[in-house]
């Protein structure tokens, strides 16, 4: 199947500055091509939501971002400098934070506690002289300011795993703030949790974007996708066919034959 250009050309983006560019991406495990020369530009500070079938390689595609898995071919750069090679721990570092669609939390040490081990490893040690006593005040305070902005400062003292599904998906997205995410990856950021928390959800991304942070998201909620994305790129089969906006990708003949096979409104 044909790539469609709709918006432009395909992986093109409307921001001035890039800050990750795919080119020609493959990935192939256990002999199988599972991504399929994927090309993508994302400006910073844009917020782009990835769909398609199940199987089309959408955690696939954020395990090649986040170097959980290496490209077999192609390249991949961030603010300007080539990433292809390198480990998970190297990109966080670098600012490419990860959020799960299962919540990597602590779960027996407190929401404090868990704030305050990511804020920490922005600290290494060795590269200081100021008395850590004053560092570890001021990432308290850090964690508790971030707790807030997501309603949980009241929780702080509270063993993670009392939080609900929605409050751990929060509170997972505020740790990768704490360590010092630019450009963040919400893989299903709305999966199994209440519609008032899906609105708590929605209203962070909608801060994080005024922060001018960027966010792709793997999403099957089309209606809430719509609400915070600019773009919407559509894979298939390992592949990147469609790259435009919400409105043009929803009315897309294409995208119904990708799910159905003809004309019927997609849930995806």
């Amino acid at each position: 199947m044909g790539s469609e250009k709709v918006n432009g050309a395909i992986g093109q983006t409307s921001k001035d500055k890039e800050l990750l560019v795919l080119s020609n991406v493959s990935l192939s495990i256990s002999g199988l091509e599972i991504l399929k020369d994927i090309s993508l530009v994302v400006g910073e500070g844009e917020t782009v939501g990835i769909i398609g079938p199940n199987g089309s390689g959408k955690t696939t595609l954020f395990n090649c971002l986040s170097g959980f898995h290496l490209a077999s071919k192609g390249s991949l750069s961030f603010r300007g400098e080539n990433i292809t090679s390198l480990k998970p721990s190297d990109r966080a570092r670098r600012g490419i934070g990860r959020v799960f669609q299962s919540p990597g939390i602590f779960r027996e040490m407190t929401v404090l506690e868990n704030m305050v081990t990511a804020i920490e490893g922005r600290y290494p040690l060795f590269r200081t002289f100021v008395p850590w006593a004053n560092i570890h005040s001021s990432i308290k305070g850090e964690a508790m300011s971030l707790l807030r902005e997501v309603t949980l400062e009241s929780k702080a003292l509270h063993k993670a795993a009392s939080l609900s599904g929605g409050q751990l998906r929060l509170l997972e997205i505020v740790r990768a703030l704490g360590f010092g995410a630019e450009l963040l990856l919400l893989d299903e950021p709305t999966a199994g949790v209440s519609p008032k928390m899906k609105e708590q959800v929605s209203t962070l991304i909608e801060r994080l974007r005024s922060m001018g942070k960027t966010i792709i998201a793997i999403e099957h909620d089309i209606e809430f996708i719509q609400l915070f994305c600019e773009r919407i790129v559509v894979l298939d089969s390992g592949r990147v066919v469609m790259d435009g906006s919400p409105s043009e990708i929803r009315k897309s003949s294409q995208l119904q034959e990708i799910y159905f096979g003809g004309a019927r409104e997609p849930r995806v």
